[in-house]
């Protein structure tokens, strides 16, 4: 395609959009009342724009779990978590910029089989990550369809809250936060005590011993019992004992199932009394 049609990139959320020479009206995602437009209105950027002064980095966060990122960071600064396997591995949620050198690393450690998403306020560069890759395929739930901004082919919708990605790994559906909102169960994580991947499905909060369950994480909007006692229920069906959200230096390293459990038992009694 010419060079001047690119996918935009939305500066608050970091969604990227179908190529086009122009940058779209307005981003659907951050109009939600879950997100939010910036302060100084809507505002877009593109990868060429991007990479005179970001790149991609990534850090290990346990053995053969691969925490990818952008520095400078880039609109919620959210990263990616790559489980690494040799025959190709699965990587969970989007990043905003995936350069030569970061793709060299992936294929390094394995390549990936398929990517898959919390939900739709991750799925930064979701669909150009993918054919950076090699055309991996992602697999989205159904319910959230509308909430991809840039349709592609390599994209696989799916019914149902359950998705079986190979090698023991595995995608829940929870909803919660968006419909579709999902986490994946690694059973081998954590020294083979099983580590949950939550995005902000699961948020871990600044005393790493509580999480919590939100609506809205930006605008501070707390889930509602039934929405947190169906993510608890099928969370509980889960062995794990560490858990790793959508963001450097997050997530609970020990004793998460746990925590999870008073967690929620925690918020559930403070809002019936108050």
């Amino acid at each position: 395609m010419p060079d001047t049609l690119h996918p935009w990139i939305c500066v608050t959320c970091a969604a990227e959009f179908t190529p086009s020479a122009s940058p779209p009206a307005s981003c659907p995602i951050c109009e939600d009342p879950r997100q939010y437009v910036g302060a100084n209105g809507q505002q877009w950027t593109h990868e060429a724009e991007l990479s005179k002064d970001r790149k991609t980095i990534w850090h290990e966060e346990e053995p053969g779990l691969l925490g990818i990122g952008v520095e400078p960071g880039v609109a919620i600064n959210q990263r990616a978590l790559l489980i690494e396997h040799p025959e190709g591995g699965v990587l969970f949620d989007g990043f905003p910029l995936l350069d030569e050198a970061g793709v060299a690393e992936i294929n390094r450690r394995g390549g990936v089989r398929g990517i898959v998403a919390s939900h739709p306020h991750l799925y930064g560069t979701i669909v150009t990550n993918s054919i950076k890759l090699g055309n991996v395929p992602i697999y989205l739930p159904e319910a959230d369809r509308q909430w991809l901004m840039y349709p592609h082919e390599n994209v696989q919708f799916f019914s149902g809250d359950f998705l079986d990605l190979g090698h023991g790994v595995t995608l829940h559906v929870t909803g919660g936060h968006f419909d579709g909102s999902a986490l994946v169960h690694w059973p081998e994580g954590a020294g083979g005590k099983g580590a949950l991947l939550t995005g902000d499905t699961i948020f871990t909060g600044n005393d790493k011993n509580w999480v919590s369950f939100m609506w809205s994480t930006p605008n501070r909007v707390n889930l509602g019992p039934r929405a947190i006692n169906k993510i608890i229920a099928m969370t509980e069906k889960l062995d794990y004992d560490r858990l790793h959200d959508g963001w450097w230096g997050s997530g609970v390293m020990e004793g998460a199932k746990a925590k999870v459990a008073a967690s929620a038992n925690r918020i559930l009694n403070i809002q019936q009394n108050g």
